[in-house]
């Protein structure tokens, strides 16, 4: 298990350049599958989670090619599907919760797909009731083997479109929806779509296969099926969860820092929102400007001055992904604020190791936190903990770098998972920090 050694009270100054998208590279990477024609992809972040996906498609059978940093080339004419009644395969896919995506192309392309009960962070339930009930509504025929934790999906005679309302707007969902419903036979509509900019990036890469999808950016697709799909090369956006991180991390230890190459169009309301916590935020051509808060930041108020309430909602919401952020750079501001995680009902149980540094939060149930800003009058103090998940991680990161003292924080695999080479590029701005093995 690793562990970061982490001086805090140190200011920062300096660029930082956003790693390419986590939750868009899991979708894209499993639409590969969908084409015997080479596919290339820009900006793939080098991460555990990506990492690991990228192995499954390898083990399966994908021809992978590096061309240079995070650039690969795929291609999938040549697939094992034996290997999805493995051992090994069991192993691959209940490891990583982004594997569930591969049904939907392997369904689409082959009329099968399986998965093992996949894995992730321990944020709460997380069901899969989106995905499997579109597969059954576009006529797939679905089986669970409880003893094995093992998933399956078939359609020997191929898929047919249909109109679908789904329950919950699942991101993933929609994308593994739309992935097996590009090559079905007639029109799929799909109402209550996800319609974040990573599924409207994954929109765009099928549209640029030869899939006709309509309505992208908006929570009603209407797909109309093709006979196949050819090859593409297409670029990930930059991750908007690291670009937040790195504002909060600014705003907690002082710091004059850019954030470069940002794309500001599709960062929807995670500047506003940190703004409502008193952080000054600057756009720069295709850049953020973080100014060092040296008097600190101030969290506003409600138009009829009632305390502010951040909460989370599916896009054009706030990201559930970003909403620890917010709660550890609250714990400075000269203010209080309500943090109210909607989403997910187990992800503000890391608030114990922010008591523990001396921040004042309430913890009024799994979903609703008060957070008691200090204003710095008082700095957090070094501890020693353990990252439950990959958000949580960065934040007790982020809450390390601005307290006194040395702090330790063990199982460290979780930030990797999502945050590539991240001493490295916080030591290339100031940053005091160790990885110990």
């Amino acid at each position: 298990m690793g562990t970061f050694q982490i001086e805090g009270g140190h200011q920062l100054q300096g660029k930082i350049q956003p790693q390419g998208a986590k939750n868009e590279a899991l979708q894209i990477l499993c639409a590969v599958l969908l084409t015997s024609e080479e596919v290339i992809i820009n900006n793939i972040p080098d991460i555990i989670d990506v990492n690991k996906l990228i192995n499954l498609l390898e083990n399966l059978g994908v021809k992978i090619q590096k061309l240079g940093k995070g650039s690969y080339s795929f291609k999938s004419d040549e697939l094992n599907l034996d290997y999805l009644q493995s051992e090994q395969f069991k192993k691959d896919g209940s490891g990583l919760r982004g594997s569930i995506m591969i049904v939907g192309p392997l369904l689409a392309r082959f009329g099968k797909g399986y998965i093992p009960k996949p894995g992730g962070d321990k944020i709460g339930r997380r069901r899969l009731d989106t995905h499997f009930e579109g597969f059954i509504n576009l006529g797939a025929s679905f089986r669970y083997n409880k003893e094995e934790r093992f998933y399956g999906v078939e359609a020997p005679n191929g898929l047919k479109g249909k109109y679908m309302l789904l329950e919950e707007a699942s991101v993933t969902g929609t994308a593994n929806i739309v992935m097996a419903a590009v090559m079905a036979e007639g029109t799929t509509t799909i109402y209550n779509a996800a319609c974040e900019p990573y599924l409207q990036q994954l929109c765009k890469m099928l549209n640029s296969m030869g899939a006709k999808i309509s309505g992208v950016g908006s929570n009603l697709l209407v797909i109309e099926g093709v006979k196949e799909l050819g090859g593409c090369e297409h670029t990930i956006l930059p991750d908007m969860i690291e670009i937040g991180s790195w504002i909060g991390l600014a705003a907690m230890t002082k710091s004059e820092i850019t954030i470069t190459n940002v794309k500001w169009e599709m960062l929807g309301l995670i500047p506003t929102t940190f703004k409502k916590l008193g952080i000054t935020i600057e756009r720069r051509g295709d850049d953020i400007f973080i100014p060092a808060h040296n008097d600190g930041y101030e969290v506003q108020s409600f138009i009829d001055g009632s305390i502010m309430n951040i909460s989370d909602a599916p896009w054009p919401g706030f990201t559930p992904d970003l909403l620890s952020i917010i709660l550890v750079v609250a714990t400075q501001a000269r203010g209080s604020v309500l943090i109210h995680q909607k989403m997910f009902e187990s992800r503000l149980f890391f608030v114990d190791k922010l008591i523990d540094m001396g921040a004042k939060i309430i913890l009024c149930d799994p979903h609703r936190a008060t957070v008691i800003g200090h204003d710095f009058h008082s700095t957090l103090k070094a501890t020693t903990m353990t990252s439950p998940d990959i958000r949580a991680g960065i934040s007790l990161l982020i809450a390390a770098l601005s307290a006194k003292g040395t702090s330790t924080i063990h199982n460290i695999e979780q930030i990797d998972r999502g945050y590539e080479d991240i001493e490295a590029r916080l030591k290339s701005i100031g940053a005091k920090i160790e990885r110990v093995d």
